[in-house]
């Protein structure tokens, strides 16, 4: 397959107002679908995508959870893999192994205290990384994520000290299971956040009506998928409606149909994540070959007159 081309007839690319990280489209592999080895960065580019999420990266080593840590449900999965990954030191030589950058590469941290975040930083700024997205709301680790992510002060200090350190775009990913939405992003802008990514999976559980036992070795885990569709999308609308931030949304896109659903609401950009999972690579293709022909059929010739649209029929 070849790669998708800028359409003659519309503009898909997106800056984000970052400085230096410029997508060709606005579709993003989202974080944690495929692993962290740079080598299936070609066949993400390949398949269609303008960027691509890592699978989330921390300080240390870390196994994540025993099995089971993933369930299909009705309309999508809920997972808790741990965020298993080899660790920033690995991570980072693996980035020095990789050939060609096709598209650009956001890399997905995670830790507990702002130190844990600059040094991860410090350890990446040399190489082949285009944008940092804090993972601050994974909803089934404990100690990181969202028990990090719903307290404005300790994301504002994680934001200010990844700001220091870094000389690309910082973006945050938030969580819908918080009780001010808003009031988290604003404190990451305050603190200089160039974006925010929302959501992340929404804290869930299934349990097996045989034995009586929740089915995740967790118990509790995050659910993704068209199911959180309708959450996203109304975190993404409220974000944008009181922050002047550029958002990526988020959640359950499957569809072309979604991810203007997500332009409309007051996104610049979308990530793809569970529709990988169950459609392969080339639904990144397909959702932006989508959006080429909507914007062509209604006459539009750039994403930025979609984003926000439906905030005028307040």
């Amino acid at each position: 397959m070849k790669l998708h081309e800028k359409s003659n007839q519309n503009d898909l690319q997106v800056s984000f107002q970052l400085k230096n990280f410029i997508m060709n489209n606005p579709v993003m592999l989202a974080s944690g679908v495929v692993g962290v080895h740079p080598d299936i960065l070609p066949r993400v580019a390949e398949a269609g995508a303008g960027a691509m999420v890592t699978k989330s990266i921390s300080m240390n080593p870390r196994e994540g959870y025993r099995n089971p840590t993933v369930v299909e449900v009705e309309s999508g999965y809920v997972n808790a893999i741990g965020l298993s990954n080899p660790g920033v030191n690995a991570f980072s030589k693996e980035l020095a192994t990789l050939k060609e950058k096709p598209i650009p590469i956001v890399v997905s941290l995670f830790g507990s205290t702002p130190t844990e975040f600059s040094d991860m930083i410090s350890r990446l700024e040399s190489s082949s990384v285009d944008c940092y997205e804090l993972n601050l709301s994974c909803p089934h680790v404990e100690k990181v994520g969202l028990e990090v992510g719903q307290d404005p002060e300790a994301v504002s200090s994680i934001v200010k000290i990844a700001k220091k350190f870094s000389s690309r775009p910082v973006l945050i990913k938030v969580s819908s299971n918080i009780t001010d939405i808003v009031e988290i992003v604003s404190a990451a802008k305050d603190s200089g956040a160039d974006g925010v990514t929302a959501i992340n999976t929404v804290r869930a559980m299934v349990i097996d009506i045989e034995t009586g036992r929740p089915i995740l070795s967790n118990n509790v885990g995050g659910l993704s998928g068209p199911a959180v569709k309708a959450i996203a999308i109304r975190c993404v609308y409220e974000i944008s409606q009181k922050v002047d931030i550029p958002i990526i949304g988020c959640g359950g896109i499957t569809h072309w149909s979604d991810a203007i659903e997500f332009f409309l609401a007051g996104a610049s950009c979308v990530q793809v994540g569970s529709a990988v999972a169950y459609k392969g690579l080339d639904v990144l293709g397909e959702i932006v070959d989508g959006i080429k022909k909507y914007m062509n059929n209604h006459e539009i010739k750039e994403i930025g007159e979609l984003v926000g649209r439906s905030h005028s029929y307040q």
